[in-house]
C-alpha cells in the first residue's frame, strides 16, 4: 500500500490509493481513528477477484447499484465506481469519516454517481426506497447488531433478484445468517473473514 501520513486535529490522516479500474492509482484519504479501520488492499483485491471470476457470483459489477453500509471513507464503494458500478449509496454515522468521504467523492468528480447518508444504518434501513445489486457490510468487529439491519433489508425486499452480499468480519466471529442469507463462500485473510452470500 502506498500512503503518506499527517496529523490532523489529533487524528491520523492516511492517503491511500484506488487499486483498480479507471481511477487506479488516484489517492483517497482515510482518517484512521479508533472508530474506523482500513480495508487492506490485499483483502479488497480478493473481493473484486471473486466478484469477477467466481462461478457462484451471477451478477457483474459493471452497471450495478451498490450499498456500501458502514462505509467509513468509502474505500469499497469508490473502488466499485472505479471498476464500473453505476451508482453507490454510502451510509456512515461518523461525521469525520463522512467529511473525508465527501472530499474523496469531490476529488474523483463522481458526485452524480453517489449518494451520501450520514447517520446510523438502522435509520436508513427503515426509510429506504431503492433496490441494490451488491451490498457491502463492514461493521465494527465488535458489532453484533448489524445482522438485524441485514434482516430489515431482506424484509423490505431492498435487493434485486440477482444480488450479492459481502460481509467483512473478524475471523473468529460466529454470526448466524439462517433464513436471511445463503452463504456460498467464506475466505479468511489474516484477522479478517469475508463472507459472500445472497438474500434468500
Amino acid at each position: 500500500m502506498v500512503f503518506s501520513e499527517e496529523i490532523l486535529v489529533g487524528k491520523l490522516l492516511v492517503n491511500m490509493r484506488i487499486i483498480g479500474g479507471k481511477f487506479k492509482g488516484k489517492s483517497i484519504e482515510f482518517l484512521r481513528t479508533n472508530k474506523t479501520r482500513p480495508l487492506k488492499d490485499s483483502v479488497k483485491e480478493n473481493i473484486f477477484n471473486i466478484i469477477a471470476h467466481s462461478n457462484f457470483v451471477d451478477i457483474r459489477l459493471n452497471g450495478s447499484s451498490v450499498l456500501d453500509a458502514y462505509s467509513g471513507v468509502g474505500s469499497f464503494g469508490l473502488e466499485c465506481l472505479s471498476r464500473g458500478a453505476n451508482f453507490v449509496t454510502f451510509v456512515e454515522r461518523d461525521i469525520d469519516a463522512m467529511s473525508t468521504l465527501e472530499k474523496n467523492i469531490s476529488n474523483l468528480k463522481i458526485k452524480n454517481q453517489s449518494k451520501l447518508i450520514n447517520g446510523p444504518i438502522e435509520n436508513f434501513c427503515h426509510n429506504i426506497n431503492s433496490r441494490f445489486d451488491i451490498f457491502f457490510f463492514d461493521p465494527p468487529f465488535a458489532d453484533k447488531s448489524f445482522i438485524e439491519n441485514v434482516k430489515i433489508l431482506k424484509r423490505e425486499k431492498n435487493f434485486k433478484k440477482k444480488n450479492l452480499v459481502i460481509i467483512h468480519r473478524e475471523k473468529s466471529s460466529k454470526d448466524n445468517f439462517d433464513k436471511v442469507l445463503k452463504v456460498f463462500i467464506v475466505r479468511n485473510y489474516g484477522r479478517s473473514k469475508l463472507i459472500f452470500a445472497k438474500f434468500i
